[in-house]
């Protein structure tokens, strides 16, 4: 532990102590603002003494004599202080006042600190992800999480590390502040490493560490972003775009492949030439099991999926990498995909990302698939999840309304007899 205390002392005389016009030294301790404080066996006239050096004048008998044995007292205990802090011990006034008197004083409980919690469970959860029960990538956000902790104390205390009884309400809103302003993260994203952080808490609390959770209080909340998704217009006018450069085209192709399957570029990045099978209805499927959560993702390709795929049958490159489609860096994809929406006429800032939601809204939903079954083939364990990435568009509620519409004019016709 980085131990940023400071040490301060004082020699003076303490005038409600005097004898016969003589008054006792007294030395006073400061440590982090508290204070402790003990007497000498010496007794000086108060006039003889210089209060803003915190020496016996030298005129005064015995003056050096006395002005040496306060200038060895102050190196002892500052000796003594040095030493604690060179084995990050964390000492008060009242703990160096009795090391420096010889008296014996009540060893403090040694505590689990908030990073040797951090390191328990993300050891447990690495050997978890050893046998498959959890994913890498959910070990590597806590592994994010603690650094992000460190950083913060680092910023806020000084120091590197802290016992697990000394956290408090005050620290996770402190931390929350931390990572909206110096991390300069969304509101979302910051909840996520918080609570990430209670969990360890919680962890703590169910190994017997510390008696409660401190941050128990702290309620994390969740924003539904704004999730930006291609109409079938635009999807159509990606498609059918003539683009003559062989980077845009494959990254279009990609693309497209993405918006009729729903799968994230860092599962398609993976698939290999041998991804497809055959589904219990005699079709052709793509299985694989999410890098974010580890849910199966099941999904029957769609004809345009699967020209995308015959397209690179024979691909060079996909031959070589043993790749199912030739897609590039993330990065470069990204960019690559602003050049295609720009050749597209389209305004909207186009990510990879964005082909999952149009798959979810405009492929599937806006088409009549029920949201059960988008739910299942993009992997998620949450219908409420799907309801956030899959928004209905208008021209679905409108037309659900004109066969609803239609249903109720028949009923009534046939009512009436006309």
């Amino acid at each position: 532990m980085n131990n940023n205390q400071k040490l301060h002392i004082l020699f003076y005389l303490n005038k409600q102590r005097g004898k016969n016009g003589l008054f006792p030294i007294y030395v006073r301790i400061y440590i982090d603002g508290a204070r402790a404080e003990f007497a000498t066996t010496h007794l000086v006239d108060f006039k003889l003494w210089n209060s803003k050096l915190s020496k016996l004048k030298p005129a005064a008998q015995n003056a050096q004599f006395i002005n040496v044995f306060l200038d060895d007292t102050k190196s002892r205990l500052n000796k003594l202080f040095l030493a604690g802090l060179s084995k990050d011990e964390r000492l008060n006034a009242k703990q160096l006042k009795a090391q420096f008197l010889g008296k014996s004083i009540e060893q403090k409980p040694s505590y689990k600190t908030i990073c040797e919690a951090f390191d328990y469970h993300n050891l447990k959860m690495g050997e978890m992800v050893k046998v498959g029960n959890i994913t890498a990538k959910t070990h590597l956000r806590y592994k994010i999480t603690k650094d992000k902790v460190v950083s913060f104390m680092k910023k806020q205390y000084k120091i590197e590390d802290m016992p697990l009884p000394e956290l408090r309400l005050s620290f996770v809103t402190e931390f929350e502040h931390f990572l909206l302003t110096t991390d300069k993260l969304q509101s979302n994203t910051a909840h996520k490493y918080i609570t990430n952080l209670k969990k360890i808490m919680h962890m703590s609390v169910g190994l017997d560490w510390i008696p409660s959770n401190p941050f128990n209080q702290f309620k994390c909340s969740y924003t539904n972003p704004k999730r930006e998704v291609l109409t079938q217009k635009e999807l159509d006018a990606i498609i059918n775009k003539e683009i003559t450069i062989d980077r845009l085209r494959q990254v279009r192709d990609v693309f497209v492949f993405c918006c009729y399957t729903g799968f994230a570029y860092s599962e398609v990045y993976k698939f290999k030439r041998d991804a497809i099978t055959m589904g219990i209805d005699g079709e052709r499927w793509i299985t694989t099991y999410r890098d974010k959560t580890g849910t199966r993702e099941s999904v029957p390709l769609l004809p345009i999926a699967l020209d995308v795929i015959h397209k690179y049958k024979d691909d060079t490159y996909c031959i070589e990498n043993d790749k199912l489609l030739p897609v590039n860096s993330n990065q470069r994809y990204n960019a690559y995909l602003k050049e295609i929406a720009d050749i597209c006429g389209i305004k909207k800032s186009i990510t990879t990302h964005m082909a999952r939601h149009t798959f979810a809204t405009t492929v599937t939903l806006s088409n009549g698939v029920p949201i059960e079954t988008v739910s299942r083939m993009l992997g998620h364990t949450k219908l409420a999840t799907t309801q956030i990435y899959a928004k209905v568009l208008d021209h679905k509620v409108s037309e659900d309304m004109k066969l609803l519409k239609a249903k109720i004019n028949v009923k009534t016709d046939s009512k009436t007899g006309t």
